[in-house]
């Protein structure tokens, strides 16, 4: 590999694939490029250091829940944060780590915003060239779930895993919700039912961000498989600051990187390859901070939409009580969902959204004080507290299809800055006129369909909160055919770079109204096939 020097470095690392960043969609790329083209050596590079500490998550869980402490020591950086919906998790496996493990997909409908309703914008690939690499990802990170009642939720492959069996709680709920004439069923969830690839199947430890027993799937196990069969090299606790394009061509020659113990001294990755891999802050965030004398607006920004685009969606969350005697805390990481207004007619008003339906102990906890303020003690504390238990409640959850403006950003915040001196991201959501104008409707839609649920189980509205901002966060590189109002082409190849890949959730165009993780991460192993075919 013959490459131009660009700059002074202590040590000089050279692979045909650097992936920068260690999150899930670094993993998946990371092993779907060990089977397509074993031949190609993979170095992937990230900030945060490995938690391979199986045996130690018992104890950690135990001090989580006895001492409300962090369940992950050690999994960020001090002075790598920024402001705004950005998490602040920096650790080989990334957010994954410590995910609920939802994995519900987005529908056809997504891709085709602009076509079907005039909304948004497409996305630069169909339905049928993707569904096959959801059912990809769901069998690599082992989902379990039960199909769909609708028949535009078609599946390629069954999940590779039965549902989770619904607890007494849940089965209850889902009488209760579909007396309203919405079918439920269970989320499909990253949790083993049965024991697969390796690992235990689920004990119900109730605290499924941090599972103690291996069930619910996080990319630590990934990266552990591939390091033991030799497949990749994996450089932890390096921050990669910037990357260095050729001084005559558009290609990417170097990732420049620092240890966590060593700051000074540069580590100057060399590749044919580069995959941004660092999530929807990081990813645009690296790419705005390579600015140079031939790139001022940074790389892969000639269109000026790095950073633009952040997106994700709204949701509303209702606690209901129910004419039903429950016993909240059997599985509350749980949920029922309802993809029942998945879909709306493209000739009236655009409403999307999917129901959860999850335990709740709201109003159904000890308290010390009576409705009136005077103080309960012994007997009395304990029938006030089991009088409010004779009826269950349910917090229901609507997350709604919203779309970004193009000012909806992250930006460079010189007022924020990390040891090296480098600006951290600033992240401004802002949705779309359209959006915005809708969101009255939008929220009374929601709140109808609560009152429904309510009236027809026999229960009543609580309450209802609208959050104040955007959930599963996204965008910021995004995917299209048009390099003048886009990052990236469908597989993350960035328009302006030839060798230079965007991979995960910055390419999603628009955040969906459901979680997007199996979504993004059918994306990625799409994007691996063409990695492997071009390097």
């Amino acid at each position: 590999m013959s490459m131009p020097y660009v700059g002074h470095a202590t040590r000089r690392v050279e692979s045909d694939v650097c992936i920068i960043g260690g999150g899930i969609s670094a993993a998946l790329l990371a092993e779907r490029l060990s089977e397509l083209a074993p031949r190609l050596t993979v170095v992937v590079v990230e900030a945060g250091q490995r938690l391979f500490d199986v045996e130690n998550r018992r104890q950690h869980r135990q001090r989580a829940l006895a001492y409300g402490e962090n369940e992950w020591p050690g999994d960020f950086i001090p002075d790598q944060g920024g402001e705004g919906v950005i998490s602040r998790t920096m650790a080989v496996g990334g957010s994954a780590m410590h995910w609920q493990g939802h994995a519900n997909r987005f529908s056809a409908e997504d891709l085709r915003l602009e076509s079907m309703y005039g909304l948004a914008t497409d996305w630069p690939l169909e339905w049928s060239e993707l569904e096959p690499f959801l059912a990809d990802a769901e069998r690599r990170i082992g989902v379990a779930g039960e199909p769909s009642p609708h028949p535009e939720d078609a599946r390629s492959a069954p999940y590779p895993m039965p549902p989770m069996p619904l607890t007494y709680n849940l089965a209850q709920m889902k009488a209760w919700a579909e007396k309203s004439g919405l079918p439920f069923y269970g989320c499909p969830v990253a949790r083993n039912t049965v024991k697969y690839d390796g690992r235990s199947e689920r004990r119900r430890c109730h605290t499924c961000t941090l599972c103690p027993t291996g069930a619910r799937y996080s990319p630590d196990y990934t990266f552990q498989r591939l390091l033991a069969g030799a497949k990749i090299a994996l450089h932890d606790r390096v921050l990669v600051r910037r990357l260095v394009v050729h001084e005559s061509r558009d290609d990417i020659v170097a990732a420049i990187g620092h240890h966590a113990e060593r700051p000074g001294e540069a580590i100057e990755y060399r590749a044919r390859t580069f995959v941004v891999a660092s999530g929807y802050a990081w990813s645009p965030h690296l790419l705005l901070l390579s600015a140079s004398s031939r790139f001022p607006q940074g790389l892969a920004n000639r269109s000026d939409t790095v950073g633009r685009y952040m997106t994700g969606h709204k949701f509303t969350t209702a606690q209901i009580e129910l004419d039903e005697k429950l016993y909240p805390g059997m599985n509350a990481p749980y949920p029922l969902i309802s993809r029942q207004h998945f879909r709306c007619p493209t000739d009236g008003a655009f409403a999307r959204f999917d129901i959860q339906i999850f335990e709740s102990e709201a109003g159904r906890r000890p308290r010390l004080k009576g409705a009136q303020g005077a103080m309960l003690f012994g007997d009395d504390l304990l029938r006030d507290w089991s009088a409010r238990a004779e009826k269950g409640v349910a917090r229901v959850r609507m997350y709604s299809d919203t779309h970004p403006s193009r000012d909806s950003r992250l930006t460079l915040d010189p007022s924020t800055r990390n040891r090296h001196g480098d600006p951290m991201p600033r992240i401004v959501h802002k949705l779309d006129e359209a959006s915005e104008a809708r969101e009255p409707a939008t929220q009374a839609r929601i709140r109808a369909i609560y009152d429904q649920m309510a009236r027809a189980g026999g229960g009543r509205v609580l309450s209802v909160a609208v959050a104040d901002y955007q959930d599963h966060p996204a965008g910021g590189c995004r995917m299209g055919s048009d390099p003048a109002t886009s990052v990236c082409d469908s597989f993350g190849r960035t328009h302006d770079h030839p060798n230079l890949f965007v991979v995960g959730a910055p390419t999603l165009p628009t955040g969906g109204c459901t979680n997007g993780t199996i979504t993004f991460a059918g994306l990625t192993l799409r994007s691996a096939v063409q990695v492997a075919a071009t390097t």
